[in-house]
């Protein structure tokens, strides 16, 4: 699926330092060591500004030091357990859904939460998470430093008292928003994709297809995370307990699904936890439930069913649908998706901002700023649809609440594009339905959506519903391909073209020959090479943008517009932003900001060779590469 700014959906591997200062964790670990201080965070101090930025601290709170809390502070005890988070004074019941799910994730759990950290070995206060953020992982320090009232911790803790990981990750989390109120409401997902770097999909409960408990199932199986919640009509409902002791709009972490045989049936069963560590469902087969009376104890014991009132519960299948609106799915990788082995899905991402005058537009009536796409299938596939994710994700909204700024209302529309231009009127989209859009306009971080398409080219309309609502977006796209490679074709004979461009090649490589022995054609400021087959490529290309030129040289002047040459650019498949043309304009134009053929063809080669680069550079380190101003400057 080529699109513009093509990335990988994980970004890099390594994550990106995030202190002020630039400094590692290791490098602030190792100074505080050597001066023997403990460390204090200056970009996330101990003061009121980091728990709230719209009200003053209701109760007296003092920052504390696990040691300053109880005798023996660990970081972890024992292994990282869902029991370990309890929900403190902030309603974030959704972050700790998510922290519950991630203890089942051994991986996951210790990208996120390293463990070269202890408070009884090279203890100077300090401590490090990192978190996916926007395509990157970044790596998050905080001190040690705690609120607390009476020597109690108000936020997150865990069940065990001298326990502090879960504590101290919370603080992590509300440093990357900028405070512990930007925590306040909020969907599992979210986190869920700031632990992994995964994507998400939403079920609706009630009109989830007939396969839902074989999707969760398939998803758990695979290493998903999954939450669940209950909708409420008014904020009034907001985590009131119903009689069946589930509790309306609170998050709630899915962290298992199993079957049993019950007087010759089959029962499929949910297990759920409540992020309080206490308050469970109370129906048939919660904790002291006489459906347990059926079930032998080898089963009871392979379920971990117990009686305790930890917040963990299981549910028969139904009424778990009956009870619960919302399932939220976070795959860790694209392939967790997939139930089919001989396929794979590559992702691209597109970033963009929504800019009053400019792109901010709003829905169908107000178009703004759109993206092509090509949906294509592997080369060996007969099929003429593709199952193709997109996932349209606002940034730094939960940062900017202090600004006054909340989430935006987002949605998205894909419409099959035209043959005849890449550059559509508003008429286009005010006269055309689309092929495929979001369900629904809504206020949530990131908005995801599956489809079945017909191969072939779309334009995708990323926006605010209503129109001049400013914000910085990335659009992740997931495309199912065949992980079968074509077959290589059997060598054809060389046509008389091809004989005369070989005459050409020799022609040209022979003074290369004389000199360095090898039959290949070296690129005149010796930044590479080329042979043959790749010569014939080239050849192609240069046909094809002489052919662009002489078509988009509307008033055949020999020389291009600004407008022409983004039109031409464009026909090339080189899709650039405002920015990269401006900078091309200053570069290449003359005085009268036209570009003649020979300052064309400079600027397309190597455009051409800056977008190979990239490439390469990219699929060899699985990393995310970025194009920024700096780069660009360089190699034009």
């Amino acid at each position: 699926m080529p699109v513009q700014s093509t990335l990988s959906p994980k970004g890099s591997n390594k994550a990106v330092d995030t202190q002020a200062d630039g400094k590692s964790f290791e490098q602030l670990r190792q100074e505080c060591l050597q001066k023997g201080v403990l460390f204090e965070d200056p970009d996330f101090p101990a003061n009121d500004s980091s728990l709230f930025y719209s009200q003053a601290v209701p109760v007296d709170v003092k920052w504390k030091r696990p040691k300053e809390l109880c005798q023996d502070p660990k970081f972890i005890v024992g292994d990282a357990d869902r029991t370990d988070i309890c929900q403190g004074q902030l309603g974030d019941c959704w972050l700790l859904a998510a922290i519950a799910s991630l203890t089942l994730k051994k991986d996951a759990m210790a990208r996120v939460v390293p463990r070269d950290q202890e408070f009884d070995r090279r203890y100077a206060g300090i401590f490090h998470f990192q978190f996916w953020h926007h395509n990157q992982w970044l790596d998050v320090v905080v001190d040690d430093r705690l609120p607390a009232v009476r020597n109690k911790l108000i936020m997150l803790h865990s069940a065990t008292n001298n326990e502090f990981w879960s504590a101290l990750l919370e603080k992590a989390y509300a440093k990357l928003h900028g405070s512990y109120e930007s925590l306040k409401g909020g969907s599992t997902m979210e986190a869920m994709e700031d632990f992994t770097g995964g994507v998400a999909e939403i079920y609706e409960t009630k009109s989830a297809p007939g396969n839902l408990y074989a999707i969760m199932k398939n998803a758990i199986d695979r290493g998903s995370m999954m939450g669940c919640s209950i909708d409420i009509t008014s904020s009034a409902e907001s985590e009131a307990k119903t009689t069946t002791g589930l509790v309306k709009g609170h998050a709630y972490s899915i962290t298992g699904l199993d079957e049993v045989i019950v007087r010759g049936q089959k029962v499929q069963l949910v297990r759920i936890r409540n992020p309080w560590g206490q308050v469970e469902w109370n129906g048939p087969w919660s904790d002291d439930a006489r459906e347990w009376n059926y079930v032998d104890a080898a089963e009871k014991a392979r379920l971990q069913q117990n009686s305790s009132d930890d917040g963990e519960f299981w549910m028969e299948f139904g009424d778990f649908k009956n009870n619960y609106d919302k399932v939220e799915i976070c795959n860790m990788t694209p392939d967790a998706m997939n139930e089919n082995p001989n396929r794979r899905w590559e992702v691209s991402m597109l970033e963009g901002n929504w800019i009053r005058g400019t792109t901010a537009g709003g829905c169908r009536n107000f178009i703004g700023e759109t993206f092509q796409l090509q949906l294509e299938d592997a080369e060996d596939d007969d099929d003429d649809v593709c199952s193709v994710i997109i996932a349209l994700m606002q940034k730094d909204r939960r940062k900017k609440r202090k600004e006054g700024m909340d989430l935006e209302t987002i949605g998205f529309a894909l419409y099959k594009a035209p043959e005849d231009g890449d550059h559509l009127g508003k008429d286009f989209f005010r006269y055309n339905p689309s092929a495929a859009r979001s369900k629904t306009y809504i206020n949530m971080r990131e908005i995801t959506e599956r489809f079945e398409l017909p191969l072939g080219k779309y334009v995708l309309v990323p926006t605010t519903f209503q129109p001049h609502k400013e914000a910085d977006f990335i659009i992740r796209i997931f495309s199912e391909k065949k992980t079968a490679p074509p077959m290589p074709s059997a060598p054809e004979e060389e046509t008389d073209e091809e004989k005369g461009l070989r005459r050409l090649f020799d022609q040209l490589a022979g003074d290369v020959r004389k000199h360095f022995g090898k039959k290949r054609l070296y690129f005149v400021d010796n930044t590479g090479m080329l042979e043959f087959q790749e010569f014939k490529v080239f050849w192609e290309k240069m046909k094809k943008w002489i052919m662009l030129f002489l078509s988009f040289d509307t008033d055949r002047s020999g020389k291009m517009s600004s407008y022409e040459l983004r039109s031409a650019l464009s026909a090339a498949g080189m899709q650039l932003n405002n920015k990269l043309l401006q900078l091309i304009g200053l570069r290449f134009a003359d005085d009268n900001y036209d570009i003649d053929f020979d300052d064309y063809l400079t600027c397309i080669v190597r455009l051409e060779n800056m977008f190979r680069t990239f490439q390469v550079l990219d699929k060899a380190k699985r990393g995310r590469v970025k194009m920024n101003i700096m780069q660009v400057k360089t190699t034009l």
